[in-house]
């Protein structure tokens, strides 16, 4: 089956007219995208979109011979012109079964928003979804609870609902070879290699417009860190950034090594806001005893942060006080540390650890405070060297270090 994308941008396109935003401002040239629509082996078109006709010719296809034309949302605005001989387009009822007489079987998937998804198996078997903006499977999986097999091909809002792309995951829908291409691409991020990290985290791409692609065909899907440490400095996104980087995935267990504190109403506001950002299929564990659950087998982890299980090992051997850290509890926080280095070692989970990024501010007036940065230091040192992904977060921009 070979599909061309005339276009991978939301509907309004990208760069959005009149729009002022860097990311915008920056979609130029081979980065600009016209609202997504797709040519399955020139006889089904999926979205009808301005200029598809043009699209289609500048990528070395014709429109003549489609025979179904299919929207997969509503288009506002004033109807769009219909290049001429195409048929009428339309939608299909959630799903209802289209046979063509080319022999493409397309069922219409029912989504969770306004608008239809398509699965479109070719008479060789070759298997594409293609799913709306905005929208996330909501009636994909068999009895079961699993899909019968990975398709070879997911067009979706990566960038906008990586939660569907997690719940194709959990359905089997999406194995370890499926093709995973963002489309209905906004001005969210901006293009370029920001957005190709982010994909990547996703196990996913984007490509220009009129690329034509085999589906089916051998393509290597973007290698996803299995360990990846995220540092920065305070409210530098790295947060943020940890937990888009498992958005995607499912069943994720988010450990919070803060914990609560009693009083402290602040300190609550905010481990509220981050459990209300966390999606729904998230768990959440409040723990320090971090390597036995990187022992276990299990879902991804996503740890937040290693400063504060610092400070609890920190605790646990009096290494506030000179004379207790003389006395044996650097010995006994230099075996805590270890044991966590060597965990994330020999860790067969996916991981995303959270750190501070405490070395290159004022050195600390008190003897503890500087012993703090030193350890932590080391920590991170020691965690980094461990990790395939190293992330430092700076204003909310993040810097890729390996």
């Amino acid at each position: 089956m070979e599909l061309t994308l005339l276009g991978t941008g939301a509907p309004a396109g990208l760069p959005r007219p009149h729009c002022p935003c860097a990311a915008c401002a920056t979609a130029r040239g081979e980065r600009a995208r016209a609202a997504t629509a797709l040519l399955v082996d020139g006889v089904l078109l999926l979205d009808l979109t301005p200029g598809a006709a043009l699209a289609a010719a500048r990528a070395g296809h014709s429109l003549a011979g489609v025979r179904q034309v299919l929207l997969s949302h509503p288009h506002d605005g004033p109807a769009m012109e219909l290049p001429a001989g195409l048929p009428t387009a339309g939608r299909v009822a959630d799903g209802r079964v289209l046979t063509l007489l080319s022999g493409h079987r397309v069922r219409a998937v029912p989504m969770d928003a306004p608008g239809t998804g398509y699965e479109v198996t070719a008479s060789g078997g070759q298997r594409l979804l293609y799913l709306p903006p905005g929208g996330a499977p909501a009636g994909l999986a068999s009895e079961n609870g699993r899909a019968s097999a990975p398709y070879d091909m997911v067009a979706a809002d990566v960038v906008g609902r990586p939660d569907a792309v997690a719940r194709l995951r959990a359905a089997g829908a999406i194995g370890p070879d499926t093709d995973v291409v963002a489309v209905h691409l906004d001005h969210d991020v901006p293009p370029g290699a920001e957005l190709d990290r982010r994909l990547a985290a996703a196990g996913a791409r984007a490509v220009p417009d009129g690329t034509t692609l085999t589906v089916g065909a051998y393509h290597p899907v973007p290698e996803v860190p299995r360990r990846t440490l995220v540092t920065g400095g305070a409210r530098s996104g790295k947060s943020w950034e940890a937990e888009r980087r498992l958005a995607s995935f499912p069943g994720v267990l988010y450990v919070a090594t803060g914990g609560g504190r009693e009083d402290d109403p602040e300190w609550d506001a905010r481990v509220r806001a981050h459990r209300e950002r966390r999606p729904a299929s998230w768990r959440t564990e409040e723990t320090c005893d971090l390597v036995p659950l990187l022992a276990a087998e299990g879902p991804p982890l996503l740890i937040d942060c290693l400063s504060l299980w610092l400070t609890d090992a920190m605790d646990r051997v009096n290494a506030w006080d000179d004379a207790a850290w003389a006395a044996g509890g650097e010995k006994a926080l230099r075996e805590r540390t270890g044991a966590l280095v060597a965990a994330v070692r020999a860790t067969r989970r996916t991981v995303v650890a959270v750190t501070n990024e405490v070395g290159s501010g004022v050195v600390p007036g008190t003897v503890s405070g500087r012993r703090f940065r030193d350890e932590l230091g080391r920590l991170n040192a020691g965690v980094a060297g461990e990790c395939e992904g190293v992330l430092l977060v700076v204003a909310g921009q993040a810097v890729t270090l390996r």
